[in-house]
C-alpha cells in the first residue's frame, strides 16, 4: 500500500502542522483547517420546526443532521445528531441566527461547543488575588483529609501538625492545589457538623496558606467557605454544585472565589434515573453555571466536575471518564475526582488499599480524554503518569 493509511487530525494545529508537512501554501490554511475537522453534536429536545429547518441547514452546507423520523410531520420534538466540518458549521451557525424557532440560541450554543473545543491556555481565577494556568498540562489537586472516616485515609492526618506536613509533601511533590476537606461525603457517611467541620480545617487552611500553598476547601457550607476564604483559600469545591447550601454563593461572590461546580445524585435527586447520561449531568451543571454567572460570580471562577461516584454505578462512571471530553461542551474546565473510589475497586476486584493502579489508568484517561485537573490521593505517582500522558497528547499538536 506504499505506507497510505487513515490520519487522525484532533485539532486545528495537527490540521496546520499536516499541511506545513506537506508543503501546502500558508495562504490556504485558512480554508483548510476548518475543513479537516470533523464534528458530531447533539442537539437536545429542539422542536420539529426548528429541527427540520437546522436539516436543511446542514444538509445545504454539505453536512448532514440525523432526527426522529416523526420529526417530517412538523409536530413535537426530537434530540438532533449534527455531523459536518468546522467549515459547514460555520455556515449553518450565520444561517440560523437570522432563523425563526429559537434557533439563534441554538447558533449561540453551537458556537460555545465549538469553541470549547480548543485547547489555548487560559486562566481559572482564584480568589486572593490568585489563578491557575490551564490548558498547558493536565494539573493535579492533592486530597487532604483532615477527618476520621473519610473512605480512604479517614484518620491519617486528622491531626493539624500531620495534614500540614502532608499537605506541604504533595505540593513538594507536584500537587498545584491542595483539597482540604473536613467533612466526609462518602456513601453512607454522617457528615460532621459545620462547627466541627470548622474546627478541622481553619487551622489547616491557614498554616497552609502561610507556607504559599494555593489551597482549596472541599465543603458546600457557606460558613465554612466564608471563615476558610478570610483565612486564605483560593477555591472551594462544591460536592452540592450550590444546591446544597443556599447561603453559599454569595460568599462566593463577595470573595470573587473559584469554585468547582459538582454534579450530584446521592446527596441532591437521589436515585433518580438518567435518560441520557451525559445529556442530564451537563443540563443539571448548565443550571449551576447560570445561578453562579446570575449571582455575579465571572465565567472564568468556574470549573465542573461530572461527580465520579455521586449517584452513578460502576459502569456510568466507566461511561462518563471515556466521554470526558464531551464536558468541555459548556465551554469551562473539567475536574476528575476518581481516585481510589468504589469503581475502581469493583472494576478490579479490589479493597480500597489496592486501588493505585486502578486510579492511575483513571488519570492517564482522564488526562487524554480532557481533563483539566485531577483530584488524587497518591500524588507523585499521578504526577509522573499524567506528565507522561500529556507528552503523548500533546505531541505535534
Amino acid at each position: 500500500m506504499a505506507g497510505h493509511h487513515i490520519i487522525i487530525l484532533q485539532s486545528q494545529e495537527e490540521v496546520k502542522n499536516c499541511l506545513e508537512k506537506l508543503g501546502t501554501d500558508a495562504g490556504g490554511y485558512p480554508y483548510l483547517v476548518p475543513k479537516a475537522l470533523f464534528r458530531c453534536i447533539l442537539l437536545k429536545d429542539i422542536k420539529a420546526p426548528a429541527a427540520n429547518i437546522i436539516k436543511q441547514e446542514m444538509l445545504a452546507a454539505g453536512g448532514d443532521a440525523a432526527v426522529n423520523r416523526q420529526t417530517i410531520l412538523g409536530q413535537g420534538s426530537t434530540d438532533v445528531l449534527l455531523m459536518g466540518t468546522l467549515k459547514q458549521y460555520q455556515k449553518v451557525m450565520r444561517k440560523l441566527k437570522g432563523q425563526p424557532f429559537g434557533l439563534k440560541k441554538v447558533a449561540a450554543d453551537l458556537e460555545t461547543i465549538l469553541d470549547a473545543a480548543s485547547t489555548s491556555p487560559r486562566q481559572l481565577r482564584l480568589a486572593q488575588g490568585r489563578s491557575l494556568k490551564l490548558g498547558e498540562g493536565t494539573l493535579i489537586m492533592g486530597i487532604l483529609n483532615v477527618t476520621p472516616d473519610s473512605f480512604s485515609d479517614g484518620g491519617r492526618y486528622y491531626d493539624t501538625q500531620q495534614a500540614v506536613d502532608h499537605g506541604l509533601e504533595m505540593t513538594e511533590q507536584g500537587a498545584h492545589i491542595i483539597d482540604v476537606g473536613g467533612a466526609s461525603s462518602r456513601p453512607g457517611a454522617e457528615i460532621a457538623s459545620e462547627d466541627e467541620e470548622l474546627r478541622r480545617v481553619v487551622s489547616v487552611v491557614e498554616k497552609l496558606v502561610q507556607q504559599g500553598v494555593l489551597v482549596s476547601v472541599d465543603t458546600f457550607r457557606a460558613r465554612v467557605a466564608q471563615e476558610t476564604l478570610a483565612a486564605g483559600a483560593h477555591l472551594i469545591n462544591d460536592i452540592g454544585g450550590l444546591k446544597l447550601d443556599p447561603n453559599l454563593l454569595p460568599v462566593l461572590a463577595e470573595y470573587q472565589a473559584g469554585v468547582v461546580l459538582m454534579h450530584n445524585r446521592l446527596q441532591i435527586n437521589h436515585g433518580q434515573p438518567y435518560a441520557d447520561l451525559v445529556s442530564d449531568i451537563i443540563d443539571e451543571l448548565s443550571q449551576s453555571v447560570d445561578q453562579a454567572l446570575t449571582a455575579g460570580l465571572p465565567r472564568d471562577c468556574l470549573m465542573i466536575d461530572p461527580g465520579i461516584g455521586f449517584g452513578k454505578d460502576a459502569a456510568q462512571n466507566r461511561y462518563i471518564i471515556k466521554h470526558l471530553q464531551e464536558f468541555r461542551s459548556l465551554g469551562l474546565p473539567v475536574l476528575l475526582g476518581a481516585s481510589r473510589k468504589r469503581f475502581i475497586g469493583l472494576t478490579l476486584g479490589l479493597e480500597v488499599d489496592q486501588r493505585l493502579e486502578g486510579s492511575l489508568a483513571v488519570a492517564v484517561a482522564g488526562a487524554l480524554n480532557g481533563a483539566d485537573m485531577i483530584r488524587v490521593h497518591d500524588v507523585l505517582p499521578t504526577v509522573r503518569a499524567v506528565r507522561m500522558a500529556d507528552a503523548i497528547r500533546m505531541e505535534n499538536g
